[in-house]
C-alpha cells in the first residue's frame, strides 16, 4: 500500500480496465496462478516475472503471496465471516 497500491485500486482487481503499473499487474497475475492454477507456473513465465522483479524479490513476494492463501482458507476451513 506504501508504493501506490490504494484502497481504491484494491476494489477494482476484477475490473479489465483497471489501472495497474506493470510490476503490480505481474505481481496480481502471480497471486492469481498461485491460488487457482500453480502447476501451470513455468518458465516461461518466470522470465515475465523477472522483467519486473529480482530473485529474492519473487521468493518474498511468493512467500507473502503463499501465506494470505493459507490464511484465506484457514478461515475458510473455520467458517470465520468478515461480519
Amino acid at each position: 500500500m506504501e508504493r501506490g497500491l490504494t484502497e481504491e485500486k484494491i476494489a477494482r482487481l476484477d475490473d479489465d480496465d483497471a489501472e495497474f503499473t506493470p510490476r503490480e499487474a505481474r505481481a496480481l497475475r502471480y497471486a492469481e496462478m498461485l491460488a487457482t492454477d500453480h502447476r501451470s507456473i513455468d518458465d516461461f513465465f518466470f522470465e515475465k516475472l523477472k522483467r519486473e522483479f529480482n530473485d529474492a524479490e519473487i521468493v518474498e513476494l511468493g512467500m507473502m503471496i503463499g501465506q494470505y492463501i493459507g490464511f484465506g482458507r484457514m478461515l475458510q476451513s473455520l467458517d470465520v465471516s468478515s461480519d
